[in-house]
């Protein structure tokens, strides 16, 4: 597994990380997945304190007993569960940022975060608070860097060049390319971009038609158009699913395609298509039957 520089810090993050929100809820079945993905060589754990209501920290944490110096492990903050437990706030307060790291290190069970992000971000946000929150908790040993969750152009104007943040996380595949517009600016800040929804809710694996069966569209694009472009990339390549892997990897701002696994079957399905992504030479054509979408809300 090959790795990458996360923005201009000295994390090096595998080029395929592992989303941990999909992990089963039982820390055997959990660990199964975990324990095959370090064998692959992914070092990268993306959770969050919003997973399963802090439950999926906790198995993270049980997990990484003996294997804490063998993970980059990155976590958020910002949102608070209601008391109900049916839905969630906003809080990206200073107060609130420094508590939470403290819940998250707990259900953990680790005293320091290697990537802290917020997750998520509004233009009314105090932004010189949050940041001041995460440089002290940088200097105070809490976290190693910090970065945010985002897919509001305004927010990462307002957020990249007054911070020290290494990275972006954001939805980024063949069927959602409005990332591409912002990589340069990512990266003169000093950044680099971790991808979610790589892999298009299924649609870009090799059993995209079980999945279309399911959706009405993705996006800006409807079920025919899916179909369509889908049955395309299909004729063009032996798999759609390493396609859609060298297509976010093709770019240097991109440092990992962050894909989720509920089982350790999905995992090795991803690996098989990471290790068919070199042999693909006719990526630009694949892409180009694909929508150069932009974002149209939250720019200014």
């Amino acid at each position: 597994m090959k790795k990458r520089q996360l923005g201009s810090s000295n994390l090096h993050i595998s080029e395929i990380g592992l989303g941990c929100m999909s992990l089963p809820t039982n820390l055997q079945d959990a660990s199964y997945i975990m324990d095959s993905a370090l064998d692959y060589g992914i070092n990268y754990f993306d959770t969050a304190d919003l997973y399963n209501r802090g439950l999926n920290e906790e198995i993270i944490g049980q997990f990484m007993k003996e294997k804490r110096q063998d993970i980059i492990l990155a976590t958020k903050v910002g949102n608070i569960w209601d008391s109900s437990g049916d839905s969630w706030h906003w809080d990206a307060s200073k107060t609130h940022i420094k508590e939470g790291i403290k819940d998250s290190l707990h259900r953990l069970k680790t005293d320091y975060i290697d990537l802290y992000q917020l997750h998520g971000g509004t233009m009314e946000d105090n932004w010189d608070n949050i940041i001041e929150a995460f440089e002290e908790l940088k200097q105070e040993g809490m976290i190693r860097e910090y970065g945010i969750s985002s897919i509001r152009p305004n927010v990462l104007k307002r957020f990249l060049p007054t911070s020290n943040a290494v990275s972006v996380m954001m939805q980024y595949s063949m069927l959602d390319r409005r990332p591409e517009e912002w990589l340069d600016f990512i990266a003169d800040q000093g950044a680099s971009v971790v991808t979610r929804g790589s892999l298009a809710k299924g649609l870009l694996t090799n059993e995209w038609q079980k999945r279309l069966i399911n959706t009405n569209g993705y996006l800006t694009y409807s079920q025919e158009e899916l179909e369509n472009i889908l049955t395309k990339i299909t004729n063009s390549t032996t798999s759609i699913h390493a396609v859609a892997l060298k297509t976010i990897l093709q770019h240097p701002t991109i440092a990992s395609a962050v894909v989720g696994a509920s089982s350790k079957e999905q995992l090795v399905t991803t690996m098989k298509a990471y290790k068919e992504m070199d042999a693909i030479i006719n990526i630009k054509e694949l892409i180009g039957f694909t929508k150069e979408d932009t974002y149209t809300s939250h720019r200014d």
